[in-house]
């Protein structure tokens, strides 16, 4: 009978140590977790890289198919107006705003 006892204590403690190793050791749940969250993240980041390649793609695309793309761009960046155009540009001048006048009692 006491070999029972003392393997039934060997399965205890064998069990115990498996348990703080699923739970705790290296590839354990909460290692588990942590790889997933970084997955997670490092496939949100990916998505948005796609979609800035897309668009990358498609704007290289596009300024190899025409001139509209070229055109909008030198007028956007580089203010160029084609001959004949003439060009406007309009200025917010804050002096010709009204100001509010500041109250005496300080209220807002």
């Amino acid at each position: 009978m006491r070999w029972l006892r003392v393997l039934l204590l060997a399965l205890v403690v064998l069990l115990g140590w498996l348990q703080y190793r699923l739970w705790f050791g290296e590839g354990g749940t909460r290692a588990v977790e942590e790889l997933q969250a970084r997955v997670a993240q490092q496939a949100r980041q990916n998505e948005g890289l796609q979609q800035r390649n897309a668009a990358l793609a498609a704007e290289v695309a596009d300024l190899k198919s025409g001139e509209a793309a070229i055109e909008e761009r030198a007028r956007s960046e580089l203010g160029m107006i084609r001959p004949g155009e003439v060009f406007y540009r309009v200025v917010d001048d804050q002096r010709d705003r009204p100001q509010p006048e500041p109250d005496p009692e300080g209220r807002p």
